[in-house]
């Protein structure tokens, strides 16, 4: 007659298979989060965890949309357009003109023999002195200002552009580190809930005298590994969901008060049970008492529940000459080459200083006469006006231009050497990304190819072994473990061909290259 203990073992590897809960449908065409849905998709990623009600469901389309919406670095980036736009609009403005309005407050008389004569004080509304004056600047300078201001607003631009590559990596590589720890946590929580239906099951056995207590307590010892797995696992999403949390500009540690404490969910843990009653053993022994653990799980609050196709296997789509041809398009060159073009219109603006500028003004004086003056013709002079024109030139410049040319200069050749090397590292960027898809890809082909199934038939094989007599149970809990890590090294090998592939997208500049899980 088979063994329960065979039906149970049987089910733990289909629950370690595709048997796992079901997880809802992800939400991916508006920025809005979703709440958590009831029924979800049968893969890894989408089962439903025990987390508090109302977590909102996050996709990696749905946190991309996000990001260009929330992110800090990013919305910082754009207000350096801003301001290099606004900084065009008094590069291209004239020179202000300067209004001058002055009064004369005494006025005295010279005589020849260098005495003084005549001294008074004048009163504000005795005389003025009015006066314009503006700068003529010559050799082109508005011209060649305007356009360094152009070229600041395209790095400008550029730099959010960088911004945006960065953070959206930063972004999938979080999101596809939770997405790991969540198929893990999957993992680990189905073996759980299997190894408590078998350990209930072989307790059964123990009442019933079919098996000796050793089986069940060696049973009892060799399941504090898939334990550890579970605490593993749950503190490397919540990790995961906090630094998510950080580049979508939300606050990872506010919660309702209470959220995810058992005590919140009204759930009173049981440590132990009370042993069964001692029925004789195989050989007419006694059974001795066995104590089980049945702490139910409830994960930590989280901020979102990340979700996703972790099985999903895509090719980039583009081929590597197509992608080393587009590196040189990437973000932080295009910004690299336009600093180097502003410091090149920089310069040519330095070069302009050898054009000297002048001023020009016209002034305007007026004083009130004294009234015993005498008459000229038929009429008595009231007020003295003046005109007067002023050209003004600035002199021994040469040394102050020639110094800011070679600044200017000497700023242009390094922008450009940074260029270079800027290139240079984005090409080797490009060849590491592309070794490292290539390896990961061999790698993830070796566990779709039969890892995995072979591991399968190695517990099959220990589990029929163990029915028959010719193994024991701490060998096929062996077996277990070794299924449970190869599943692991599995979702690691998944995990290490989708974050190749987002790097890809990363070291070459052109989007799409990442699937959408």
């Amino acid at each position: 007659m088979r063994s329960v203990v065979d039906v149970v073992l049987r089910g733990t590897a289909a629950l370690l298979g595709t048997a796992l809960l079901a997880g809802a449908p992800a939400l991916a065409q508006a920025p809005a989060l979703a709440q958590r849905p009831a029924a979800a998709a049968n893969t890894l990623g989408t089962a439903p965890l025990p987390l508090p009600a109302g977590v909102p469901v996050l996709t990696l389309d749905v946190a991309e949309k996000l990001l260009v919406e929330r992110n800090l670095l990013v919305l910082a980036a754009r207000r350096g357009v801003d301001a290099a736009r606004a900084q065009s609009l008094v590069a291209g403005s004239l020179p202000p003109p300067t209004v001058t309005v002055g009064n004369t407050a005494a006025q005295f008389n010279e005589t020849r023999r260098s005495s003084f004569d005549g001294g008074r004080g004048l009163g504000p509304n005795n005389n003025i002195n009015a006066g314009i004056s503006v700068l003529v600047e010559r050799g082109g300078k508005r011209t060649l200002r305007s356009r360094l201001a152009e070229e600041n607003i395209t790095v400008a631009e550029a730099q959010v552009m960088d911004s945006m590559r960065g953070q959206l990596f930063s972004l999938r590589q979080n999101f596809m580190v939770a997405l790991q720890a969540r198929a893990n946590l999957e993992v680990a929580l189905a073996n759980r809930t299997s190894l408590d239906r078998t350990e209930n099951l072989l307790r059964r056995q123990l009442r019933d005298g079919a098996i000796p207590e050793g089986d069940l307590l060696r049973f009892q010892a060799g399941r504090i590994q898939f334990e550890a797995d579970v605490t593993t696992n749950a503190q490397a999403y919540a990790q995961a969901v906090a630094q998510l949390a950080a580049l979508l500009a939300t606050d990872a540690s506010a919660f309702q008060p209470g959220a995810g404490t058992l005590a919140a969910l009204g759930i009173t843990p049981r440590v132990t049970e009370a042993p069964p009653a001692a029925r004789p053993g195989r050989g007419g022994a006694p059974a001795a008492s066995a104590v089980a653990t049945t702490v139910r799980t409830v994960l930590s609050p989280v901020a979102f529940d990340v979700r996703g196709r972790f099985e999903t296997i895509a090719d980039p789509g583009v081929g590597r000459d197509e992608m080393a041809a587009a590196v040189p398009n990437r973000p932080d060159v295009v910004v690299a080459l336009r600093q180097a073009g502003a410091a090149a219109a920089n310069t040519l603006l330095a070069e302009a200083a050898r054009s000297r500028d002048v001023t020009l003004g016209v002034n305007w004086n007026r004083s009130t006469l004294p009234q015993n003056l005498p008459p000229a013709g038929s009429s008595v002079p009231m007020a003295n006006n003046q005109f007067a024109l002023s050209l003004s030139i600035p002199i021994f410049t040469r040394t102050i231009t020639e110094g800011n040319l070679a600044v200017a200069g000497a700023q242009q050749a390094q922008l450009e050497a940074q260029a270079r090397q800027v290139l240079f590292q984005a090409r080797a960027d490009f060849a590491g990304a592309w070794a490292g898809y290539e390896q990961a890809k061999a790698l993830l082909a070796l566990y779709s190819g039969g890892a995995i199934a072979r591991a399968e038939e190695a517990y099959r094989s220990s589990e029929s072994a163990y029915l028959a007599g010719g193994r024991s149970l701490l060998e096929v809990m062996d077996a277990l473990r070794t299924l449970n890590g190869t599943r692991s090294a599995a979702n690691n090998a998944r995990y290490a061909y989708l974050l190749a592939l987002a790097t890809l997208e990363q070291a070459t500049g052109i989007s799409g290259i990442t699937p959408k899980l």
